[in-house]
């Protein structure tokens, strides 16, 4: 079983904000896949399905960004996975709007969500697939940045790029992690 992780902050407000590219994953692969993501447990949205024959969890945390890691511990306490068999999705500002940045592990990179996992995992060492958003415009405020929407010239990138982590998901599950970043990295 994989647990699928998109990171983002909960309520309208937030929708189609850069931070939110994670949940905008799990919504592509929601639809590809056809699961519904309508249950509330482990304080996130989740939905139970499969891809590419394997059982998985797909979860939006409702905790908002920085407190993610309180529903990742439940959902791996839950389902007695080990962290290796965790997706977690999420975005990066050191990265173009629409690229893709696999890694089986690393540091939380300044993210406060991805900080949040690895203190209540205790580990660094789980998969993770990157989201591009850009970088932020000199003297504007980090949190107005990535709260902020896409402009109209990058929404169609952005859109691309959710596609593209849906398939890395599907290509780590078929495959294995190496493969995928093979091909999106």
């Amino acid at each position: 079983m994989k647990i699928i992780v998109g990171l983002g902050n909960p309520t309208r407000d937030y929708e189609g904000t850069r931070h939110n590219v994670g949940f905008s994953v799990i919504y592509n692969i929601s639809d590809k896949y056809n699961i519904n993501v309508d249950t509330k447990k482990h304080k996130a949205l989740i939905g139970k399905g499969i891809i590419e024959g394997e059982k998985v969890i797909l979860a939006m945390p409702q905790t908002y960004m920085n407190l993610s890691g309180e529903s990742v511990r439940e959902l791996v306490d839950y389902y007695k996975c080990d962290p290796e068999d965790i997706i977690v999705i999420y975005d990066d500002i050191s990265l173009d709007v629409g690229k893709l940045r696999i890694r089986a592990k690393g540091s939380a990179g300044g993210h406060n969500g991805i900080k949040n996992i690895i203190a209540h995992l205790g580990t660094q060492e789980f998969p993770r697939i990157k989201v591009g958003v850009g970088e932020k415009p000199p003297r504007m405020d980090l949190a107005d940045y990535v709260l902020g929407h896409f402009s109209k010239e990058e929404q169609p990138i952005i859109r691309e790029g959710a596609d593209k982590a849906c398939d890395a998901v599907a290509l780590m599950i078929k495959e294995d992690i190496a493969t995928a970043m093979n091909k999106f990295n």
